[in-house]
């Protein structure tokens, strides 16, 4: 069967091509798995995330509705020529955005290289359709710009939390760490009650409080694994004046529900029992407390987005926000919404701040 029912991330993996190059006959069907050639594939497919690859899958089924609906045969699907793509990109335009569009193409290719396949269409006449389908791409599939949190939101939504229960209490110390940690949100929570690995996962063994040489202090939360980074990264915030200080947060979390070394960083006390945060427990009681103080809920995305916002109006310099947030420059100038208040006090007749965001003017010596 070359397209067994599988879960979406299995697909890349599972879903064989018709006639593979011969170094990889082994996958047709009823032939062993040579060892060797089992070994390669691993590997290239660590090349891609879970969530990547579940990603791709979903765009490699599209690619194959689309060649069932169009009676495409098998062995004109892979490799792939231009003209099947050319149509296949054209049949997508005008009811899928290009970010979309693009994505499928990627799950398709790298199902080519996945199973040893050539890719032979040029980068440059496929971005040329995907500028053309940006066009005509429909308003609905454009996603509107993330409302950030900010700390009035945060501080908002503490007044709707009872911080002595067990979860209010990892909640809001899971939300002030991933705000002023420029956290994605992900990384400070699970998939499902089932799913925490201590090895990929965030535990308090991860956490270690840091004092630089003028006696700043920081706490340091190091991420196991992140999406971008197999051997994890760090992630740090300092005390903060008010009701959304993530110290008097975390602190609060860790008298509250006492989770032990290799515990979920924000694990908390359920009956008899200790659970995992869920993102999606999160969210829900974050939506809770939102719509009890008449607030819109948020995405999740939009912690990071606003710890971002946030600091830049403090006067952080961009290029250290991007370090900070670990942002793509791409992602870091689509997502700030508000620009204008970030450069206001440089564009003033007397500027706010005399020395601009990146220059360090050093002192005179007498």
């Amino acid at each position: 069967m070359l397209r067994p029912h599988v879960a979406s991330v299995n697909r890349l993996r599972e879903w064989k091509p018709y006639k593979p190059l011969p170094s990889h006959s082994s996958e047709v069907e009823g032939e062993p798995d040579d060892p060797e050639l089992t070994r390669v594939k691993d590997l290239r497919e660590l090349a891609w995330d879970e969530s990547t690859r579940a990603a791709y899958g979903s765009g490699l089924l599209a690619y194959h509705v689309f060649c069932d609906s169009g009676d495409i045969p098998e062995k004109e699907r892979a490799p792939i020529t231009r003209q099947v793509l050319d149509a296949f990109i054209a049949a997508l335009a005008g009811s899928h955005s290009a970010g979309t569009i693009n994505n499928y193409i990627c799950g398709v290719r790298a199902w080519h290289l996945l199973h040893g396949l050539k890719w032979d269409p040029s980068k440059a006449e496929t971005d040329l359709l995907i500028r053309g389908a940006q066009k005509i791409a429909p308003k609905s599939s454009v996603k509107e710009k993330r409302d950030p949190f900010t700390v009035k939101y945060i501080t908002t939504l503490k007044h709707h939390l009872d911080l002595t229960l067990p979860l209010d209490a990892a909640v809001y110390a899971c939300l002030t760490t991933a705000f002023y940690g420029t956290a994605r949100l992900g990384e400070l929570t699970v998939k499902s009650l089932k799913a925490f690995d201590p090895e990929r996962h965030i535990k308090i063994s991860d956490v270690q409080d840091v004092v630089d040489r003028n006696g700043l202090k920081s706490k340091v939360f190091h991420i196991p694994v992140t999406k971008v980074a197999k051997k994890g990264e760090d992630i740090y915030w300092s005390k903060q004046n008010g009701d959304s200080d993530p110290e008097a947060a975390f602190d609060n979390h860790i008298i509250v529900n006492s989770p032990s070394p290799n515990q979920h960083l924000f694990a908390y006390q359920h009956g008899s029992s200790t659970r995992p945060l869920t993102k999606k427990i999160f969210l829900h009681k974050l939506s809770q407390a939102a719509k009890q103080a008449g607030l819109e809920p948020k995405k999740g995305h939009a912690i990071r987005i606003g710890s971002t916002l946030e600091y830049l109006l403090r006067g952080v310099p961009l290029e250290a926000m991007k370090h900070k947030g670990r942002w793509a420059s791409e992602a870091f100038s689509r997502y700030l919404t508000k620009h204008a208040q970030i450069i206001a006090p440089y564009m003033q007749a007397i500027p706010e701040n005399q020395t601009p965001p990146n220059v360090e003017i050093p002192r005179l010596i007498r």
